[in-house]
């Protein structure tokens, strides 16, 4: 019989453990959490002294039951939850749902599932760590204190099932932030000039960008001055005025955290974080490897650390060394450039075996979770490796009364390159083909010059918005991909090739948090409470005290914004629309996807139809009515009411005026007009919002 409990939380997990540790061992999974704040209510009991009324989760009385016959069979019970403040928060409620006495209670930890890793945390075991409970129950009640208390006045302002969350409805906004950016950005033009020049003695010419005069860099902003400089080009003499061969060297990136995880998967794989973040769990818990049986391929998933452990470090050693030889190795420890407090002291991402290259697991993986495993495996080994080498050659030609700019560079030593090139990596320019120097002949054969328009910021991808977020110090390694994921569950956000953007629902939210809630949504307030968190998991700070300095303005914000929208009740607003059922004038109701179409006379009367608002403009193609509508995802734009029939449509709101400059359709960017035809660049000022 066995004579040790192991409790794990994950199921998957159970089999590879047992196997590490043998027939003297029952290793048995709690599902999860296993107690919770109850959902019919808040929870937490704000009278006296914000104490937490904990639950057993619906569901989960057998499983307890079962976990309590194990425990009593037992001599002695270890705790094996995942290595983080929720994990540590498992434990704990275990402890209380078990009945398990303080001194009786074996908490283990594991940064990978691999037999020398689970045998040495058996041989170490500790008390349960209150800082990071602590931690973990301050995040849990806050958030809980938000969702349940600002949740409900969305139900009485929007009239459906939302939400709001702490770090999500940040995230919201910062979306919104970026799109109200993107629609008031103008595009302001400006010209390229391209040069080629002729070598005496040399057979290929070179070419060359405009860079400006003797004074420094100079702007060319319409077509009137590139082409004056252009004609001067042509006209004058040229000549090099300094060539430059230097050398460079390209650091090697640090090994993956949680989030530059997501942000590489979602360039180089196309992973959403959640995929991602699921994988990445598999390749934690155990694989079946053929020959060698089940085991966990990477260390754990969540983590903001960047650090590696001895033996890891030694077995990437001696990895390169052997496959590459010494001079890849990279000779001191990287920096790691880590500030402030790193979630559990954990390490970074990693294979928990080098020598598993991805090759050898390629009939033991499914093809996603082989290319998530072999960007983990590279970029580790990446790390561990010798900086690349460049040679750098750079030229600087003077032409009539300008100056012009070329660059190249070659690679002199690989280094990390050898194994992994970053997905922001950027193509690196050859050599010049012809042999220059400072006394070379040169001839103008030619100029050529460009019209551009400046571009608006790019919209948020779930990769940017990670980095953006963790940039800002909003959230969590464990809250990335949930939050992302509960945005675009609420029809909040849509996601279309990779971009997010917000919906018209998302929209409606968002404004009743800033104007109500205006703390909650302030990034600033909630990094705030990101400090305050790991002050408490440092044992800093008292975790009731966080709470205590947040519950009464966020009951106060809540009874005041009460107040308000019960003066300022929303009716139903009626429309000219008749249902033909009947006969009744229908009603804008809202839904996950934004406004439609409803009889007021529901549930004896079900009819609905689309709702298309007018924006006051007659289509420039057909003159019919222009209406906003929405993407099958939810994004809002502008469209004819006449379609199929006609297809106009806009992301901007157009107005009634049309371009002076080239007849196309001016729509409305922020406090200016401006054309809607790609290349023309007429804006005006807007006098309907001035």
């Amino acid at each position: 019989m066995s004579k040790y409990l192991v409790i794990v939380e994950s199921p998957a997990k159970v089999k590879t453990i047992k196997k590490f540790l043998g027939s003297s061992y029952e290793v048995a999974a709690s599902m999860g959490h296993v107690r919770d704040l109850p959902k019919s209510r808040l929870g937490i009991d704000v009278e006296n002294d914000y104490e937490p009324k904990y639950i057993t989760i619906r569901g989960k009385g057998d499983l307890l039951a079962s976990l309590r016959r194990q425990v009593k069979k037992a001599d002695k019970v270890y705790l094996a939850t995942d290595p983080d403040r929720e994990g540590e928060a498992i434990s704990w409620h275990l402890t209380k749902a078990l009945g398990i006495d303080e001194k009786d209670i074996h908490r283990i930890t594991f940064n990978e599932i691999t037999k020398n890793a689970v045998k040495e945390s058996i041989r170490h075991p500790r008390g349960i760590d209150m800082d990071l409970v602590d931690a973990q129950q301050a995040r849990r009640i806050l958030d809980r204190m938000v969702g349940y208390e600002i949740s409900p006045l969305l139900w009485t302002k929007v009239k459906r099932g939302l939400s709001a969350g702490r770090v999500q409805s940040v995230a919201l906004r910062i979306i919104a932030d970026r799109e109200a950016q993107i629609a008031a950005f103008i595009p302001e033009e400006y010209w390229s000039i391209d040069a080629s020049f002729d070598i005496k003695g040399e057979k290929n010419p070179i070419t060359a960008k405009f860079y400006g005069d003797e004074k420094g860099k100079l702007a060319i902003n319409d077509k009137k001055q590139a082409e004056a400089i252009r004609k001067n080009v042509l006209a004058g003499k040229a000549q090099v005025l300094e060539v430059k061969v230097g050398e460079r060297s390209r650091k090697a990136p640090l090994p993956f955290t949680t989030s530059t995880l997501q942000q590489e998967a979602g360039k180089t794989l196309n992973f959403s974080t959640q995929k991602t973040m699921r994988i990445a769990q598999q390749l934690y818990e155990g694989v079946d490897i053929k020959g060698m049986g089940t085991m966990g391929v990477i260390s754990y998933l969540r983590t903001d650390s960047t650090r590696v452990s001895d033996e890891a470090q030694e077995m990437a050693r001696a990895y390169i060394t052997d496959k590459f030889g010494d001079d890849y190795l990279a000779k001191t420890e990287k920096k790691t450039g880590e500030k402030g407090k790193i979630q559990d002291a954990h390490e970074c991402i990693r294979p928990t075996d080098v020598n598993l290259e991805p090759a050898k697991l390629k009939d033991s993986l499914s093809r996603d979770q082989l290319r998530l495993y072999q960007l983990i495996w590279k970029r580790f080994l990446a790390s561990r490796m010798n900086a690349a080498g460049y040679e750098t050659t750079s030229v600087r030609i003077k032409a009539g009364d300008y100056i012009f700019v070329t660059s190249a560079s070659r690679i002199l030593f690989e280094g990390f390159l050898k194994v992994y090139s970053p997905s922001d990596d950027e193509e690196e320019k050859g050599t010049l083909k012809v042999k220059l120097t400072e006394k070379s002949v040169l001839s103008v054969k030619d100029a050529v010059s460009e019209q551009h328009f400046t571009q608006p910021p790019a919209h948020y991808t779930e990769a940017s918005l990670v980095k953006a977020m963790e940039e800002m110090g909003i959230g969590r390694p464990s809250t990335y991909a949930p939050t992302i994921s509960t945005i675009l569950a609420r029809h909040y956000v849509t996601k279309e090739n990779k971009n997010l953007f917000i919906t018209e629902i998302g929209e409606i939210v968002n404004n009743i948090m800033k104007e109500q809630f205006p703390s909650i949504v302030d990034v600033n307030f909630t990094v705030n409470f990101e400090s305050l968190l790991d002050g408490v998991e440092e044992g800093k700070v008292a975790w009731k005290t966080v709470i205590e300095n947040f519950y009464p303005d966020l009951h106060t914000a809540v009874e005041k914004a009460t107040d308000e929208l019960e003066h300022a009740e929303i009716h139903d607003e009626e429309t000219d629309v008749v249902c033909e059922d009947c006969g009744r004038n229908m009603v804008i109701k809202y839904g996950p996807h934004g406004k439609f179409l409803a009889c007021p006379g529901f549930p004896e009367c079900r009819n609905t139809k689309p709702y298309f608002e007018k924006v006051g403009v007659s289509c420039p193609k057909c003159g019919s009515d222009v209406v906003i509508k929405t993407t099958r995802k939810g994004r809002r734009y502008y469209g004819c009411l006449g379609f199929p029939e006609c297809d106009f449509m806009s992301w901007a709101k157009p107005s009634d005026k049309k371009c002076p400059k080239c007849g196309g359709i001016l729509v409305h960017k922020g406090s200016k007009l401006a054309c809607q035809e790609q290349g023309c660049g007429y804006s005006e000022e807007d006098k309907a919002e001035a």
